[in-house]
């Protein structure tokens, strides 16, 4: 999930209603025109394997040394290549202030509670306190000039000053002044300051009791940022040695323990610092996210080496109190160790001294999808798209872990009810707390890859137990359950049918369907206004976020769409239970919400759903593409509408998810692979296959090319950036809609019946010549394999499927060309042959109720 730090996905099409007909006999898969030749022999692993991204074990060595800083020998040590020595002489003392001395300021915050509700301070005093953890921050954002004093009780003979600062408060252009007892003497005029740590000589020493510091410029004034200032030391400091540095490329995201094997330290208890990326653009001192770091930590996990060495493993905890402490697991690619120490631990570990290291590994924690796990495969003509598909398994497979207190998202998200249980997290960073929207996506590529189904059930079974009385369903258990988002117990609805769809776990339906109606029958009402549309806003909604935290409010296409297709979803849920009246009520809803759509949020000047009936005219993404897929859009609406988003909203990196800026400033350059889904989804439903391999191309693949490689980011901002720096995440499971659109969409084989009782395959292939692909089911497993023929052979299909299931399948086809069923004709090139009944819409024609076994249908001309 974004920022917040959220999530969305449709829900499987219907299969068309059709004619019966009895299809007997089993043949063996036969291609028209074959795929690899590895692919169908015995003499190796099945050709989908070499795609396979997980670890081969739970322990997870780095692949190379990227960098190292400092005094570092035998770097490759720490790749277990003998030994790394990391040294750093002491540095010399630092000058200090008489006792006594006083600071003031222009101004200055007063401080606040971090999120552990210790108080921070930014008083003027921190800059002469000897803590260089502690800083002086004004209170004026581009307010100048901005000055510090410093008044010491006796007089200090001073030959210059040095200023330590921050980072992102670093004085750019200043002056230091001096007092003579009568007036104030300018000794030194900085400008262009790009250095944390300035040494600024005066002309010839001075004594004086009174210095002043005159900020005329910061470095990132520009943006309103205020001068910090950490320490000014009464003379001339030369930068203490640079921090003696490895930095390790593990080849991917992982998620887990870190791992460190110290062959031995000198005796001064010598400490190291890791901080942690998933890319190299945001690898600093401090990691990218850090659970700690929202906490008001130092953004970096310690250890004091002790001098006999020995193995470290990086867990949650302090050393003393709140000295040298350290966050556990991390999700990263890339991991800087640093011979450095917090000033603020001192003595228990120090700056300096001797490291050696002859080792590091990490305890990899999440789903290892390695591949003899894999229930469900794919594979096609098209590398790139297989590769797609695999890496984002293995995005998928690093959210799904163990749900524990010491690892979670420290904003209030720990609860009993997940304690100890497998979850689909949000991210292998962050959030690692599980949002239903996310699993909407996630679950769908859960149930098409691995045996992890219970993760999503755990996660939907807990957030209905938080049910609020008015039926809200949270989205997630961070803020104990309280975070206010309009859209996800939506997502919650059609969450729950999928997972049921995929699993067959009626019991999970049983249980939590008085759930579903209390949030579809009370709820959702209490925010529908007289049009009959969901209004944001009313009952209170008005502050309400959604998957993004837009503030949009109203009647907004993506909620209602939404709203639809949740409809539509219980409904089915309703039938597979017994409950008609529930399932004719919720479908009559759905057709009502789905006519005042088009009445209320038809934009037919642009040929578009609209974002909102409010506000600047926009056109979102999310809306329109959940308006074909919930079966809003008419075929016309559907066509004039994604051919709209196409026109206005590709880039190189997928498509943005707004048409205008007017929502947010960047909404015409913000992706959401989230939001994409749908939209990917739409295109293949409406016979626009080939425009959907495009977004995917463009989207996975910049992805794939870019940042850490492999894993699926949280949101791509302007040219192709992380959306939210370094805060993004670059393995999020939302981002995983590619699994379920390739299967279900392009292969074209869906569940619609409870535990795959009923299926459907009707395949998309655009401009992929072979595909093939298996679907895990209660009843074993699903296979479909397509072939574009040439020449006379137009489309050869096999489907394999499991006794106690039946399906409908549907083949494309174009002028006077003949189906046939096992060498069978049911389409004679005009029309059905008698007692077939087969069915010729849209382009397709379809057979219902086939039944289990090995059935091959081909198209020839």
């Amino acid at each position: 999930m974004p920022s917040f730090m959220s999530s969305a996905r449709p829900s499987p099409r219907v299969a068309r209603t059709v004619q019966a007909i009895a299809v007997a006999g089993a043949l063996t898969a036969t291609f028209a025109v074959a795929g690899p030749a590895s692919a169908h022999t015995g003499a190796s692993a099945p050709s989908w394997q070499q795609y396979v991204q997980a670890p081969s074990s739970r322990s997870v060595q780095p692949v190379t040394v990227v960098a190292t800083t400092g005094d570092v020998s035998h770097p490759t040590g720490a790749l277990g290549r003998g030994t790394a020595v990391l040294n750093r002489a002491a540095p010399a003392p630092k000058p200090v202030w008489p006792s006594g001395t006083t600071a003031t300021a222009s101004s200055y915050h007063d401080g606040n509670n971090g999120n552990d509700n210790k108080p921070r301070t930014y008083l003027p005093g921190n800059a002469v306190d000897g803590n260089t953890d502690t800083f002086w921050n004004d209170a004026n954002a581009a307010t100048y000039p901005a000055w510090l004093q410093i008044t010491s009780p006796t007089a200090v003979k001073l030959p210059g000053i040095t200023v330590l600062s921050n980072s992102d408060g670093m004085p750019q252009d200043f002056t230091v002044q001096t007092w003579d007892g009568a007036a104030w003497t300018t000794q030194a005029t900085v400008t262009g300051n790009s250095d944390v740590q300035r040494a600024v000589a005066f002309a010839a020493p001075v004594s004086t009791t009174q210095v002043r510091i005159n900020v005329t410029k910061d470095e990132a004034s520009p943006k309103g940022e205020y001068t910090r200032i950490n320490e000014v030391w009464p003379g001339l400091v030369a930068a203490d040695p640079v921090a003696p540095s490895i930095t390790l490329d593990f080849g991917k995201v992982v998620s887990g323990y870190p791992r460190i094997s110290f062959a031995g330290a000198s005796g001064n208890s010598p400490g190291v610092r890791l901080a942690f990326s998933e890319t190299l653009q945001y690898l600093t001192d401090r990691s990218d996210f850090t659970r700690s770091d929202v906490s008001g930590g130092p953004g970096t996990d310690q250890y004091a080496v002790p001098q006999q060495g020995g193995i470290w493993t990086d867990t949650k905890g302090c050393v003393s109190g709140s000295k040298v402490c350290a966050d556990g697991l991390h999700g990263f690619r890339y991991l800087k160790i640093s011979l450095d120490a917090l000033a603020a631990d001192a003595p228990i570990d120090q700056a300096f001294g001797t490291v050696k290291i002859n080792g590091v590994s990490l305890d990899f924690t999440p789903f290892l999808g390695t591949p003899s796990s894999y229930t469900g495969w794919f594979e096609s003509s098209d590398k790139q798209l297989n590769q797609y598909w695999y890496d984002a398994s293995y995005t998928n497979e690093l959210v799904t872990d163990t749900f524990r207190s010491d690892d979670v998202d420290p904003r209030g998200a720990d609860t009993p009810g997940l304690d100890g249980k497998l979850v689909l997290q949000d991210g292998a960073k962050r959030d690692r707390d599980p949002y239903v929207g996310d699993i909407a996506v996630s679950g769908r590529t859960t149930y098409l890859t691995h045996d992890t189904a219970v993760a999503a059930r755990n996660v939907l079974a807990d957030l209905a137990n938080h049910q609020r009385a008015d039926g809200w369903i949270p989205p997630a258990s961070i803020n104990n359950y309280t975070l206010p988002l309009f859209d996800y117990p939506m997502w919650w609805v059609t969450s729950s049918w999928d997972y049921v769809l995929y699993t067959g776990d009626t019991a999970y339906a049983q249980g939590y369907y008085p759930n579903l109606v209390k949030v579809l029958d009370d709820w959702y009402p209490s925010v529908t206004d007289a049009n009959g549309l969901l209004a944001k806003g009313l009952n209170g909604t008005g502050g309400y976020g959604d998957y993004a935290f837009l503030g949009r409010t109203g009647e907004v296409t993506y909620y209602n769409a939404l709203y639809v297709q949740a409809l539509k979803d219980a409904a089915a849920m309703a039938r597979s239970l017994g409950h008609g009246a529930d399932a004719d009520r919720w479908d009559a809803r759905a057709q009502t919400v789905s006519t005042a759509i088009n009445a209320h949020l038809w934009d037919s000047a642009t040929g578009a759903y609209l974002d909102s009936a409010t506000g600047p005219v926009r056109h979102a993404q999310d809306g329109n593409g959940l308006a074909v897929v919930a079966g809003v859009a008419s075929p016309a609406q559907a066509t004039s509408s994604l051919d709209y988003l196409a026109k206005n909203t590709a880039l190189p990196y997928g498509n943005s998810f707004m048409d205008n800026d007017t929502l947010v400033s960047d909404g015409t350059q913000r992706v959401y692979a989230f939001t994409s889904y749908p939209d990917i989804q739409a295109r293949f439903l409406s016979g626009q296959a080939g425009s959907a391999i495009d977004e995917i191309k463009r989207l996975y693949g910049w992805m794939a090319g870019h940042g850490p490689g492999i894993t699926d980011w949280e949101g791509i901002g302007a040219g192709g950036s992380m959306y939210e720096g370094g805060y993004t995440s670059a393995a999020h499971g939302w981002s995983t809609g590619v699994v379920p659109a390739l299967t279900n969409d392009l292969l074209g084989a869906t569940p619609t019946g409870p535990g795959f009782s009923s299926w459907s395959v009707q395949p998309h292939p655009g401009t992929v010549s072979w595909a093939r692909g298996q679907l895990p089911t209660p009843h074993g497993p699903l296979t479909v394999s397509w072939t574009v023929g040439k020449g006379s052979q137009k489309f050869s299909l096999t489907v394999t499927a499991p006794k106690g299931t039946s399906g409908s399948v549907a083949v494309p086809v174009s002028g006077k060309a003949v189906v046939r069923v096992d060498g069978r004709t049911v389409w004679n090139g005009s029309a059905a042959v008698s007692g077939s009944g087969a069915v010729l819409k849209d382009g397709c024609v379809t057979l219902s109720a086939v039944a289990a076994g090995s059935h091959t249908v081909t198209v020839t001309s």
